[in-house]
């Protein structure tokens, strides 16, 4: 399907409920649903009602709605006559097992036909349980979702692109070098936020969505990130091998047993574990991938991302 036609298609349909729009990716998708024209109701926490991404929302004409996800009531009549349920939400276990599925509950008895669930991610499906702890909370949630009577479709965007500019430690422009484990060769699928939340809204509105949608930005090797970095800055990056993967699965077990950070949702650990999953190859997305599926979304690539100052 391409994407809506028109704004004013999109304003006549039913809403999009969406959950976790105060979060960064749920305010982008807010913001890109309103830029096509779509209606959004947005479940909010009572706390969050003098925010002022709150306040954002009301400023572009979102319908604000406070919700307990404790009252299965209240999230079945925050739901009702919307079109689809969008997912944005983020935590651990109550947050991304509970709470979701509570909301999704409240989808199902609402009569709402679609939910996209919050899973945003490299490909988790295959993953060994226990490789990661994050991913395995979203499989967990992923087979209640299965058995429940609703269309679900799961957008996976490999890694958020933004972190490569910081929190995840492939670049470093300090000493200008690519630093990484394993193969150099290894694909690695990366997708900025605001592409990954503009690909979504335009699924939010898309009747005919398959269960699983894949997109990346762009593709790179660690030989590509370097060739991106040299590009970018115009300064010359090298490529540093700390060691195999068995050594970064080492230095995960190490870095949780010291550091375990339990209630934290990304600690230091989880990013790595991330990383691992990422270097082995396991979490790659399957090709072809969809992102020619909405033919008016613009992909931005790394050298992009890294041309861009902080």
């Amino acid at each position: 399907m391409n994407s809506p036609s028109s704004a004013s298609a999109a304003s006549s349909a039913a809403p999009v409920v969406l959950a976790g729009a105060t979060g960064q990716l749920g305010l982008l998708i807010a913001h890109h649903l309103r830029q096509l024209g779509a209606p959004v109701r947005a479940l909010i926490r009572p706390e969050r009602r003098a925010s002022a991404e709150v306040e954002s929302l009301r400023l572009q004409g979102v319908e604000v709605l406070e919700v307990d996800y404790h009252d299965a009531a209240a999230l079945t009549a925050a739901c009702r006559g919307a079109g689809c349920v969008v997912s944005a939400l983020s935590g651990l276990r109550e947050v991304i097992v509970d709470a979701q599925t509570r909301l999704l509950d409240g989808a199902v008895a609402a009569g709402v036909p679609r939910f996209i669930p919050s899973d945003f991610a490299a490909d988790f499906t295959h993953l060994p349980e226990g490789s990661n702890r994050n991913f395995d909370l979203r499989r967990e949630f992923m087979r209640r979702l299965d058995k429940a009577p609703i269309r679900a479709t799961s957008i996976l965007n490999g890694m958020f692109m933004e972190l490569l500019k910081g929190q995840a430690p492939l670049i470093q422009p300090g000493p200008r070098l690519i630093i990484y484990w394993g193969d150099a060769d290894q694909p690695l699928d990366v997708t900025t936020m605001p592409d990954t939340a503009a690909f979504t809204a335009r699924a939010a509105l898309d009747p005919d969505t398959p269960r699983y949608l894949r997109v990346a930005g762009d593709v790179r090797s660690i030989r590509g990130l370097q060739a991106a970095a040299t590009a970018a800055t115009g300064q010359p990056y090298h490529l540093f091998r700390v060691g195999g993967l068995g050594m970064l699965a080492g230095m995960i077990k190490v870095t949780r047993a010291l550091m375990p950070a339990r209630e934290e949702v990304f600690p230091p650990w989880q990013g790595m574990q991330y990383l691992h999953n990422m270097l082995t190859g396991q979490a790659k997305l399957a090709e072809p991938l969809d992102n020619n599926r909405y033919p008016d979304m613009r992909w931005t690539t790394v050298p992009e991302l890294l041309a861009t100052r902080r």
